[in-house]
């Protein structure tokens, strides 16, 4: 029980900081402070940034192997992105996506490994 609550609470986490970002990025261009190529920089680095604190709060909380929190992690994000790309915009499958994905996932298991490693040191 305690796995899925850390579990849970990373997810709001990674929701949170989602949507903290995305609002941030959406006032800066809203008022054409930031151009149209960073947003589309921003769009790419904000699940990034979010996955990885997401990650740094479960290594927090796992005892040990902190890489493979972060795998678990970014696989039950990954595929809700896939699951959502799919029925609720149609998007087709492409290649890019499978580095994307796999960039979502390194970013998750660094997150992680940087948690865990925070963890001890306190």
């Amino acid at each position: 029980m305690k796995y899925i609550k850390n579990i849970g609470i990373s997810t709001l986490y990674i929701i949170a900081s989602l949507l903290i970002f995305t609002f941030i990025m959406t006032f800066f261009s809203y008022f054409n402070i930031i151009g149209d190529k960073f947003v589309s920089f921003l769009k790419i680095m904000i699940p990034i940034t979010s996955l990885f604190i997401g990650g740094m709060y479960i290594g927090r909380r796992s005892n040990k192997k902190g890489w493979f929190e972060g795998l678990k992690l970014s696989l039950i994000f990954i595929i809700f992105l896939i699951i959502f790309e799919f029925l609720a915009l149609n998007i087709s499958f492409e290649a890019k996506n499978i580095l994307y994905y796999i960039i979502i996932a390194i970013s998750s298991i660094l997150g992680s490994m940087v948690g865990i490693s925070i963890k001890k040191t306190d």
